[in-house]
């Protein structure tokens, strides 16, 4: 056990510095402009759990269209591609747009916060965490979980999903709420799923 959490020490060694720079600068941006944010998806799992690369960041914002011309400003002028029209549609629908570092290849992937229960509640249990030298919001480990599982059902079983939601619920056992993510992984539809890394998980932790 302590092997797999002494993991998360070679979290840092996983970040390339343009990726950590692009985070910081994303976040500075959203803050200084008051868009409500919370990071997501293989970001935080990395942190929450067990390492592993990914060139993309999930952001989830609460924003109007209001809040556009600050974020199209901020990227334009530098060596990112970004398209108006898309963060538009993304707000009419409810849906995501991107920003690409055309230097890096790293991606912003900008998921606007929808109207669903789950949605809403996750993103009012967000917590603020200082990673490196700058602070920031994240998902709970909880909520990142429970995400990751759905997201792996949506995908036909992504083992990749999946693996991060085992990795996150096995660095955090005995801190997380159980009661909590029993009733969401009901009303997911994701109950197998759940109690499936829950006993993965305590097998290898407690027996």
């Amino acid at each position: 056990m302590l092997g797999r959490r002494n993991q998360r020490n070679i979290f840092k060694t996983n970040w390339q510095m343009p990726q950590l720079e692009l985070l910081k600068k994303t976040v500075k941006i959203l803050t200084e402009n008051n868009i409500p944010y919370m990071l997501t998806g293989s970001i935080v799992s990395s942190l929450q759990g067990i390492p592993r690369s990914t060139h993309d960041i999930d952001i989830i914002i609460s924003i109007t269209k209001i809040g556009i011309p600050p974020i199209i400003k901020a990227f334009f002028k530098e060596n990112f591609y970004i398209n108006e029209k898309s963060i538009e549609e993304a707000i009419n629908n409810k849906s995501q747009f991107n920003i690409l570092d055309t230097n890096e290849g790293d991606e912003i992937d900008f998921w606007i916060l929808t109207d669903s229960e789950f949605d809403k509640i996750r993103f009012s249990r967000k917590q603020k965490v200082m990673l490196f030298n700058f602070e920031t919001f994240v998902s709970t480990a909880e909520d990142t979980i429970l995400q990751k599982l759905f997201w792996s059902k949506l995908s036909g079983g992504s083992k990749k999903q999946y693996n991060d939601a085992l990795n996150v619920f096995e660095i955090q056992f005995g801190k997380i709420d159980i009661e909590y993510m029993f009733y969401w992984s009901k009303k997911l539809g994701i109950e197998s799923l759940f109690n499936k890394i829950k006993s993965e998980a305590e097998t290898l932790l407690v027996g």
